[in-house]
């Protein structure tokens, strides 16, 4: 792992983290609620340089009082990628609607993309709620006191027993400076979408490959069919469900870094 730098752009200071060598260099995005962590395991099984970087308001990256929609999103992106010249990127959920946004832009931005899980598209949010009340969990909280309420939900203690991995896994996602900041991020982008108009994404003619999993009610599998056919050069992988999504991951990982090879 080279040092660990800070990027400042005009509105926020970034927290970045570089993995790998070489080219390809690829810009790597996190979900919302998650932090550079996110695909760190899989990441040095992926050649060239891989840039991970915190999202403004998660993780370790500064926690502006405004600016949380999916253009403020796409504009870290961009500027993390303009910084270290990357050519390729990879985005989950949030990550894959910042790229959307940025794509919608400017189609030929990156080379290729890689959209893991997209949860919006130019439809409303329908978690409202849900997002609302972690939100209010997270407000006036210390760090620590955010990370024991998340932790502690009983929903995720049932989880946790049946999958005691997962328990040390969100101890890395939940990992947030600024809890304050991760609610106004919250709010802010669940009553945004990423793009005004779906048909913009018709322009997208460089290779992007879409991820996704049947029944994810945050993550609809009908998105990435609607992707596929929007954008005439992608690749659409839809696994049955997040077990089969888990159990594939190293075939993933391999094919994943096949087609950022180009």
């Amino acid at each position: 792992m080279r040092p660990v730098p800070e990027l400042r752009t005009e509105d926020v200071t970034l927290h970045v983290e570089v993995d790998g060598e070489g080219d390809p260099v690829t810009v790597v995005a996190h979900g919302l609620t998650n932090n550079r962590n996110e695909l760190a395991a899989l990441t040095p099984f992926v050649p060239g340089t891989k840039v991970r970087f915190d999202f403004r308001g998660h993780g370790r990256s500064g926690a502006p009082e405004t600016g949380y929609r999916f253009a403020d999103f796409a504009r870290d992106l961009d500027a993390v990628a303009r910084a270290y010249g990357a050519t390729r990127a990879v985005g989950t959920s949030l990550g894959a609607g910042a790229i959307a946004t940025l794509l919608a832009r400017d189609p030929d931005r990156f080379e290729r993309t890689v959209w893991l899980l997209p949860a919006a598209l130019d439809l409303p949010f329908p978690w409202v709620e849900r997002y609302e009340a972690l939100a209010a969990e997270l407000e006036g909280k210390t760090p620590e006191e955010a990370l024991e309420a998340v932790l502690s939900r009983p929903e995720r203690v049932a989880e946790y027993l049946r999958t005691p991995w997962k328990l040390e896994l969100d101890r890395m996602l939940w990992e947030h400076e600024h809890p304050e900041g991760l609610a106004r991020a919250i709010r802010e982008v669940i009553r945004d979408r990423p793009v005004a108009d779906r048909e913009a994404l018709r322009a997208v003619t460089r290779p992007v490959l879409l991820v996704c999993i049947e029944g994810d009610e945050i993550h609809p599998a009908e998105f990435g069919h609607v992707l596929h056919e929007l954008m005439p050069a992608s690749e659409l992988v839809v696994y049955p469900s997040q077990e089969a999504l888990f159990a594939a991951l190293p075939e993933l990982v391999e094919r994943v870094g096949r087609f950022l090879l180009g």
